[in-house]
């Protein structure tokens, strides 16, 4: 049985899947680890033309996603199993970090709700989500790439995953920093050379040297990190 299952909410669930099902993600749900699951917000419309959006209250330019088919969906989902987890990707949610991945990736069941054109009713918002996430300061056309970059975010902490598990420990923001840099074979290529230390084999050298330069890296591009 997958340790997470996540249940994704939206017009366009195939941007979502595209994005989804290669590489690292891939492999987790080959391997049973997780299970994501797209639900078309269209296919629970009760409207006769499939519609989902209308003008919002008060006028103003731009169309608003209706309650009714993300309601009704949500309501389903919860009569099925207890979610730990309803959360809106939107740009004025609580911004992603490391530390919000890290939270997200020990829950079981987790809703993903995406937004378009205006947004969602905020009836939705007040009385279904529990959690608002945002992965920058800028506007999309919808939530679909939102919620791959969020599903991506937490996959890759789930044990089993990442074929080394600690390869995610030490990721840039694990611990209030930006990784050090990092180097691979050859080690001399067009007179570009690998660092002597890194091939020293002198591990508390070496160690002393990724932390250093960590450290010139977080000073120099994220000094509110420190």
């Amino acid at each position: 049985m997958p340790s997470m299952r996540i249940d994704i909410l939206s017009l366009f669930p195939e941007i979502i899947k595209s994005s989804l099902e290669y590489s690292i993600i891939k492999k987790a749900l080959n391997k049973d680890l997780i299970s994501i699951n797209y639900h078309n917000i269209r296919d629970h419309s009760n409207n006769k033309q499939k519609k989902v959006d209308d003008y919002q209250y008060g006028g103003g330019s731009g169309m608003v996603l209706m309650i009714q088919p993300i309601y009704d969906c949500i309501k389903k989902l919860k009569e099925e199993r207890n979610y730990t987890n309803i959360i809106y990707l939107t740009p004025d949610g609580e911004k992603l970090e490391q530390s919000t991945s890290n939270k997200f990736s020990l829950s079981e069941n987790i809703i993903l709700i995406c937004g378009h054109y205006k947004g969602i009713d905020q009836r939705i918002r007040e009385h279904l989500v529990t959690d608002e996430i945002s992965i920058g300061d800028y506007v999309l056309s919808g939530g679909e790439l939102a919620a791959a970059v969020f599903c991506d975010s937490i996959i890759r902490l789930i044990p089993g995953v990442l074929g080394d598990e600690s390869s995610a420990l030490t990721d840039s923001f694990q611990d209030n920093r930006l990784s050090e840099p990092v180097y691979t074979r050859p080690e001399n290529y067009e007179g570009l050379k690998v660092p002597k230390i890194l091939v020293s084999g002198n591990i508390k050298e070496i160690e002393r040297w990724r932390d250093k330069k960590s450290l010139e890296r977080t000073k120099k591009y994220r000094p509110g990190m420190l």
